[in-house]
């Protein structure tokens, strides 16, 4: 997605250990405009499948997820990183490594939300070593739904999570797949897409 890929050029910071910061656009202050127009281009790619829920993690996928399910007219269901006492027990639950906050944190969804005839959709903004989304598998495999398809706002192509999740054959859709970065010079290269 073009227009994706030119704002993380415009706007996008490096930091060290191939860190893409885009928080004034997607994941702290948060673009709509384009926000809706990637939710437009999961709904057209996905929109064959038959999903009844999006699902995705928190906090900085719960944007971008909520819209895409509204585009597909289906609930929307996130993980969450902390247990409340209002969710209760009966829970799925998985441990999820972040590659940016560098720790290991569980992650949980209640499973009146989650069930077998579901077939889901996951949404996420990052895509690394593909830990947070190879957790949100499990959670949906514990409650044996089916998962149609992973969209992803910005893939590191250059790590190995995409290539990982594409040999598995999940159908995954990065709207912006980061090919090589130059800390030195800020500069970013992308992968051509069709």
């Amino acid at each position: 997605m073009r227009e994706l890929e030119k704002r993380i050029q415009q706007d996008g910071v490096l930091y060290p250990g191939n860190v893409v910061k885009v928080d004034t656009f997607l994941n702290h202050q948060i673009d709509v405009s384009l926000m809706q127009n990637m939710a437009r281009e999961f709904a057209n790619h996905f929109k064959e499948k038959p999903i009844t829920k999006v699902f995705t993690i928190e906090a900085s996928g719960i944007s971008l997820a909520t819209l895409t399910a509204a585009e597909l007219n289906v609930p929307c269901v996130f993980a969450k990183k902390a247990k409340s006492i209002n969710l209760g027990d009966d829970v799925y639950s998985t441990d999820i490594v972040s590659y940016t906050h560098k720790n290991t944190y569980e992650v949980i969804v209640a499973k009146y939300v989650l069930h077998p005839e579901d077939q889901i959709l996951i949404i996420d903004d990052f895509l690394a070593n593909g830990c947070a989304l190879n957790g949100l598998i499990e959670l949906v495999e514990a409650a044996g739904a089916h998962i149609q398809g992973i969209g992803v706002a910005i893939e590191k192509g250059f790590q190995p999570g995409g290539a990982s999740l594409r040999a598995r054959g999940y159908d995954l859709l990065s709207l912006a797949i980061i090919d090589e970065v130059d800390e030195q010079t800020n500069a970013i290269t992308f992968r051509a897409q069709d």
